[in-house]
């Protein structure tokens, strides 16, 4: 019952907002182990970049995975490639979670790696 209202906060919120070239959609997912995070184009339906806690680059750095100095971690360094792709302005999709907790962590990671929303 929680995955089935948190698809559909999900789909209510994504009505309203689309990823386009100028401000694509920076999407989080999480699990209980792990967190995700992609850039997304919704005009071309196509996914620019994408991070997690499962990328080779992130288990060099020996953090837990499912706490939340990773999600910080992954916002940082998500925000980071982004920017050497030339993507600078996003908007942040939440993915029906609520704005506490790893997703916090993950968009202030995001907003201190140079990403701004």
């Amino acid at each position: 019952m929680r995955q089935i209202g948190r698809s559909r906060r999900h789909k209510r919120f994504t009505k309203k907002l689309k990823g386009t070239t100028d401000r694509p959609r920076l999407a989080v997912f999480r699990s209980k182990k792990h967190i995700y995070a992609q850039i997304i184009v919704d005009d071309s339906h196509k996914t620019m970049l994408t991070y997690s806690t499962l990328h080779k680059d992130f288990k060099e750095i020996g953090i837990k995975t499912s706490d939340k100095t990773a999600a910080k971690e992954v916002g940082q360094a998500l925000a980071k490639k982004s920017i050497e792709m030339g993507i600078k302005f996003v908007s942040f999709d939440r993915g029906g979670y609520k704005y506490h907790g790893r997703v916090k962590d993950l968009a202030e990671g995001a907003r201190k790696g140079g990403l701004q929303f």
